[in-house]
């Protein structure tokens, strides 16, 4: 297979997906490639909120201090290949392809032999293992894609760290109806022999994290957010105290502090473990830090920004964040969600600070909740609210009714953020430079 073909074959897989949670066809089709992902060491991260955050700024740093890094996240915003990264260089076509065709060999010995299909995420985690076991990365940092005990991912053995990020009601059909059902899924990537870091849990959550730790046998950082003091912060970015130290981050969002004290707890536990990095790189690395789609400015005047947030805790956040940095500004709201989301919820937070609210629906998505039906579950909230099938024509419009002095914010779904960004970057010029071309590729 070409690079085309190799991503039509996992497109093509989409009609396998929905099946059992379980680690069967991962360790399946690892089993029959050799096990690759045994050779490698693995910094694992699960939870809700924050996970893309923190992956970033170990990443970066870890990168920055000569680490051969490999990143494994999803979803993607602005070009398919970057799920699977090394050292800030996405996985070229010809390794997709060459990785993809082994891959689809060994699914086709087994389906001859009455096994089931696997589907796209399980496809893609076992080319980015052969990826990153090829290239020799040390470590691999993967994020979790569901959950954590039945993750793909989780077929992992040599697990260095185990992080946490806070957890909150999310995917409840899959995981559970309480914090700590969900917590107990996702403490699933706790394996014994590693260190655990973790963050703000809710009380039910990181009872579960220390049962878990405790059972394994493993080394528990709960990292207290109340020793970071902030001392300057804006919608660029902000400044802040911690242990003594004083950090910058190029990452707006009260949130991010606590993202980025996570990340130094993970990283001064990842130099107990042989991959030392010193505090002025540290310092560096969360200053170089840049994350797609976490309150990312795409424009300026009028300011124009995207976040992901999909979820009840995400839209606290955002809601923190617009009350903080937005408070005496005109906003004007793009907004689309899945249909499996908590879209009410988000709803009550944010749509009361807009003055005008355009519902798109998010694209080649059958988890996509329709314009019309979300424009109507807005308007008893604010009923300057629109459904509008073209992005394109609603980023237009709401540049027509947006002064210089006004914000323009897009949010719900991480899945349009490179479609909104391609869009305005061929609009008019970026402040700054363009996040990336995002040709999906």
């Amino acid at each position: 297979m070409d690079y085309q073909q190799s991503r039509a074959y996992i497109r093509d897989a989409e009609q396998y997906a929905g099946g059992a949670l379980d680690l069967t066809n991962i360790k399946e089709i690892m089993k029959r490639l050799g096990n690759p992902q045994d050779q490698l060491k693995y910094v694992h991260v699960a939870g809700t909120n924050g996970k893309g955050s923190v992956i970033a700024y170990l990443y970066t740093t870890l990168t920055n201090a000569g680490y051969h890094v490999g990143r494994y996240i999803s979803p993607s915003v602005y070009s398919y290949r970057e799920k699977i990264e090394v050292e800030g260089t996405p996985i070229s076509r010809e390794q997709f392809a060459k990785h993809t065709t082994r891959v689809a060999a060994v699914i086709e010995e087994m389906t001859a032999e009455g096994l089931a299909h696997p589907t796209p995420f399980e496809i893609e985690t076992a080319v980015a293992f052969l990826f990153f076991a090829e290239e020799k990365c040390d470590p691999v940092i993967l994020e979790v894609g569901m959950g954590g005990i039945t993750d793909a991912t989780n077929l992992i053995h040599t697990t260095e760290l185990a992080v946490l990020v806070p957890i909150s009601m999310d995917h409840q059909s899959f995981l559970g109806n309480t914090i700590a059902e969900i917590a107990e899924k996702k403490a699933g990537i706790i394996k014994p022999g590693c260190s655990v870091a973790t963050i703000g849990q809710e009380p039910e959550a990181l009872k579960v994290i220390e049962n878990v730790s405790h059972e394994a046998g493993t080394d528990l950082c709960a990292a207290d957010i109340s020793q970071a003091e902030v001392l300057e912060a804006d919608f660029t970015g902000q400044r802040f105290c911690y242990k003594g130290e004083e950090y910058t981050l190029s990452l707006a969002g009260s949130y991010q502090t606590e993202n980025a004290v996570l990340a130094l707890e993970a990283l001064r536990i990842l130099d107990e473990r042989g991959y030392h990095t010193t505090t002025e790189q540290r310092r560096e690395g969360l200053k170089a830090t840049h994350w797609n789609g976490r309150l990312t400015i795409i424009h300026r005047d009028p300011l124009f920004i995207v976040d992901g947030a999909h979820n009840p805790a995400a839209a606290d956040m955002l809601e923190d964040s617009v009350r903080k940095y937005f408070k005496d500004r005109r906003m004007f709201f793009i907004m689309g969600v899945f249909r499996d989301k908590d879209y009410p919820y988000i709803i009550r937070k944010l749509c009361p600070y807009a003055e005008q609210i355009i519902a798109i629906e998010t694209p080649d998505n059958p988890r996509a909740l329709p314009a019309e039906e979300l424009a109507e579950a807005i308007r008893p909230c604010n009923p300057h609210v629109h459904a509008e099938k073209n992005i394109a024509k609603a980023v237009e419009e709401l540049f027509e009714m947006a002064g210089k002095d006004d914000v323009i914010l897009s949010f719900g779904s991480l899945s349009f953020i490179g479609d909104i960004t391609r869009i305005v970057n061929t609009r008019k010029e970026v402040f700054g430079s363009p996040a990336s071309e995002g040709n999906n590729e």
